[in-house]
């Protein structure tokens, strides 16, 4: 059970990855940036585009699947 919640974390991580990647190359990806990165150079804030956090999750999503994927299960 462990090893299919694990390539189900991996596919939902590459999956989210791509959305990411997919939008930040976008239009609405680029506006975002760009509005981004005006706020922050107004206030001093630390914002961050919804792309990069897709792009992320996704990542530590795809990791912590492959880890749970790829472990072996303790035989007690």
């Amino acid at each position: 059970m462990r090893k299919l919640i694990g390539f189900v974390l991996v596919i939902v991580g590459v999956v989210l990855f791509f959305q990411g990647l997919n939008r930040k190359n976008s239009l609405v990806g680029e506006a975002s940036s760009a509005g981004t990165s005006i706020a922050n150079s107004v206030d001093g804030g630390t914002r961050t585009p919804q792309h990069v956090m897709l792009m992320i999750g996704g990542g530590v999503l795809a990791v912590v699947g492959a880890g749970m994927a790829l472990r072996k299960s303790s035989s007690s």
